[in-house]
């Protein structure tokens, strides 16, 4: 497994695994907690939730597949922007420790800007740190405008990393936000790597992938994990499933195979406003 480093030091594996989805139908419980499991059996340790997230049910999958391998896992949990006041993010915070189990999260995420004033959330999210709740915390869905308003503030500068809409069709975070969060060492969390499936009947896409006889979501997967400072974290509810995201680590793209998808998916010209699933 590739690392990329956090402003921290710390270290931030490059792929992972999301759970977007999961924890909403108890008949798929068992699927998906074995998914996660066989995810770790591979080495794919960042594992991504939110306490929205099936009303806290994904969070409840992720913590039992962890249960016994906590010290595997690099935990990415979300909080709610109407729960993001100095008293509702620590409350909302211990909530998701509950239903994962464990006395920690590794990255604790404001998941959108919302109407609490920054400022009151970064010093919520440094309480938790001090009490060892979090390790580390960040931002997701901020867009330029946000990210240097962030800075602004003194605890803003220890913000780990944005979390954002990106592929091979949403490509706005090109123009300024990935450009900004590399100048400052700060990687960039890429979710809905394949679009959830939407871009995969691209003909430009099928045709590079049978030209390495791999799927085209392995070559979507391997493009987002080409970029410099991005890491992907897309779903897998099914050990099939996350066996093809740990073999896009393997998927090397050529020159020629980046220029027909540049071709085919153009790179932003101007400033795009950040795309939100």
């Amino acid at each position: 497994m590739r690392h990329l480093q956090l402003p921290s030091g710390a270290s931030l594996p490059v792929l992972g695994q999301g759970t977007w989805g999961m924890g909403e139908r108890g008949a798929d419980r068992a699927a998906e907690v074995a998914a996660l499991r066989h995810g770790l059996d591979l080495g794919i340790g960042l594992l991504d939730t939110a306490e929205m997230y099936g009303s806290g049910g994904a969070e409840e999958v992720v913590g039992e597949a962890i249960s016994g391998r906590r010290d595997e896992a690099f935990l990415v949990s979300k909080v709610f922007p109407h729960n993001a006041s100095r008293r509702g993010a620590v409350e909302a915070c211990e909530r998701s420790l509950r239903r994962l189990n464990t006395d920690r999260v590794d990255l604790y995420l404001l998941h959108w800007r919302g109407g609490t004033p920054l400022e009151e959330t970064l010093e919520a999210f440094r309480e938790l740190q001090a009490d060892g709740k979090i390790r580390y915390f960040g931002v997701s869905n901020f867009d330029p405008d946000d990210m240097r308003e962030v800075f602004s503030a003194e605890a803003g500068r220890e913000v780990q990393t944005n979390q954002v809409l990106y592929n091979l069709t949403r490509r706005g975070v090109e123009f300024e936000l990935l450009p900004w969060c590399r100048e400052r060492n700060m990687p960039v969390m890429a979710y809905s790597p394949i679009e959830q499936g939407r871009l995969l009947g691209n003909t430009v896409l099928r045709d590079i992938a049978g030209e390495h006889g791999v799927s085209p979501a392995q070559v979507a997967v391997a493009w987002v994990l080409h970029q410099d400072g991005v890491c992907a974290i897309p779903k897998a509810a099914t050990i099939e499933h996350v066996e093809q995201n740990h073999a896009a680590l393997e998927v090397s793209l050529s020159a020629e195979d980046l220029s027909r998808l540049d071709a085919e998916f153009p790179a932003p010209q101007r400033p795009t406003p950040l795309e939100i699933l």
